[in-house]
């Protein structure tokens, strides 16, 4: 009965888990859009995209909105890993759960986990005897885990330094009348002046967008990244208490000895 139990509660237990990493982000985003629309409605994203004329803060927006994009395609993905390892885990804990380790594994969900798990059963095939020792192939699955995760740190730098470019150049549209400039001359003087406003404006939204959008950019990859660590930690648990374990118990009544 209570096997029943927590076969039954276990279902909604990996469920969720694994809405937990896509309502995590899902939040977070939620609240970037309402804080955008605010902004909007107040005409500040007008204020600022009329008033960089070289459009570095636009690019910065376009350039986040994509990242947002990759970086809810790969939570996704890191949440179907999870729930592969926790389905796992419920298969292998089973009384019969080795049972699923014949016949290279396919009894077990498709994924990242599942591959890592068959090519340990293949590594016991072809070793003769011994400890299974599964470092190396748990760096392979730590870096296909990581997959393109490394993009939200290259976008993260490069916000930053677009913001620091629209700034340099921001500087240089403010600076430039400053050369000829004539104080006699009031209508030189005036458009001068104008001229050193647009550039300040350059400098400071670009400045902010870059800033901005790489803060946010760093707080979406890291969530990204602890849940990443939590899946590659669930499974070497799982494969070094239920995979290993079984796998030299099959070589040692392959070779007579006792277990």
């Amino acid at each position: 009965m209570d096997a029943k139990v927590e076969a039954a509660a276990a279902p909604a237990g990996t469920d969720a888990a694994e809405r937990s990493v896509l309502l995590l982000w899902m939040i977070f985003t939620g609240l970037s859009i309402f804080a955008a629309f605010l902004l909007w409605r107040y005409g500040l994203i007008r204020l600022m995209v009329s008033s960089d004329r070289t459009y570095i803060s636009s690019v910065i927006a376009v350039l986040y909105v994509v990242t947002c994009i990759h970086c809810f395609w790969r939570t996704r993905a890191i949440a179907r890993e999870g729930e592969v390892a926790r389905s796992c885990r419920t298969i292998l804990a089973a009384p019969d759960g080795t049972k699923a380790l014949l016949s290279d594994a396919r009894g077990l969900p498709r994924g990242l986990v599942t591959d890592h798990i068959k090519s340990l059963v293949q590594k016991a095939d072809a070793q003769a005897k011994g400890r299974i020792d599964q470092t190396l192939l748990l760096r392979t699955l730590a870096d296909r885990l990581r997959g393109s995760n490394g993009f939200g740190a290259f976008v993260s730098d490069t916000l930053m330094k677009l913001g620091l470019l629209g700034t340099i150049i921001g500087f240089i549209i403010m600076l430039a009348p400053i050369a000829s400039l004539d104080a006699a001359d009031k209508v030189a003087m005036k458009s001068s002046m104008g001229l050193m406003s647009d550039g300040m404006a350059v400098a400071m939204y670009t400045t902010l967008a870059g800033l901005i959008g790489s803060i946010l950019v760093r707080i979406q990859y890291y969530m990204l990244d602890s849940a990443t660590q939590r899946v590659f930690s669930d499974a070497v648990v799982l494969t070094e208490t239920h995979v290993t374990p079984a796998l030299e118990r099959r070589l040692d009544t392959s070779l007579g000895t006792p277990s």
